[in-house]
């Protein structure tokens, strides 16, 4: 059996090895992803936006939300504040009252004022392309960053690891962690790199609508008969 070597990331300040994966759990990895590209098409980031900050800002505003929620109070804050500079120029308390419907509204206004002003002051009113630069904006961890770069971008740097991806990956079989950080590892190291940003999009998808937390149909979803620990069948 084939097992690949671990690889290592582009050197920065976040680089780190993948663990071993051998050729039979990669290729097991890809079908999975391929069934359900074939169940779900259009699976695509939910969250509205047409340029990059804004898909920085509602990735932020959507940590412990959901992402209709988000969406309902975006196309105001958006209106109100076209551009990083118009954040940054603004008050936290300005930006809490157009997401007060969103939870902890308070730490995320002061979050995306604070990341606005650094934007401004450090990177132009441009939002930055690479993981190390993200990282720097409060309110942006890993998560956040990969959502941002792989659909702003189309930069495939890591996977994101949701509630449903996590629940997923663990009951697909192509993790035994339940940290968020070794999950990612593992999806890396099994998925092809040009597909990680759709893999996050496809298996939330599933999570949403099938292969829930509490009241899953697995068993009765092809793809979930056939991969799925819930469904009780051979893999």
């Amino acid at each position: 059996m084939t097992t690949s070597p671990p690889r290592s990331r582009a050197t920065s300040k976040t680089a780190f090895d993948l663990p071993a994966k051998t050729k039979p759990e990669r290729a097991r990895a890809t079908r999975i992803l391929d069934a359900l590209e074939r169940c779900y098409p259009d699976a695509h980031c939910e969250l509205d936006y047409t340029n990059p900050h804004e898909l920085l800002f509602a990735t932020i505003l959507s940590a412990q939300a959901t992402d209709v929620g988000v969406n309902q109070v975006t196309p105001a804050l958006f209106e109100r504040f076209p551009t990083p500079a118009d954040y940054a120029a603004a008050t936290p308390a300005a930006i809490e009252r157009l997401i007060k419907r969103i939870g902890l509204f308070r730490n995320k206004a002061k979050a995306i004022h604070a990341a606005a002003t650094r934007l401004v002051e450090v990177y132009d009113g441009v939002v930055p392309a690479t993981m190390d630069d993200l990282l720097t904006l409060r309110g942006v961890a890993r998560k956040t960053a990969n959502v941002v770069l792989g659909n702003a971008f189309g930069i495939n740097v890591g996977v994101v690891v949701d509630t449903h991806v996590a629940r997923l990956a663990q009951r697909f079989g192509l993790t035994e962690h339940t940290d968020t950080g070794k999950i990612e590892r593992d999806l890396m190291a099994l998925f092809p790199r040009p597909r990680w940003t759709m893999a996050s999009h496809l298996l939330i998808a599933h999570g949403r609508r099938v292969c829930k937390a509490r009241g899953s149909t697995c068993v009765e979803h092809p793809v979930c008969r056939r991969y799925c620990a819930n469904a009780s069948v051979e893999t």
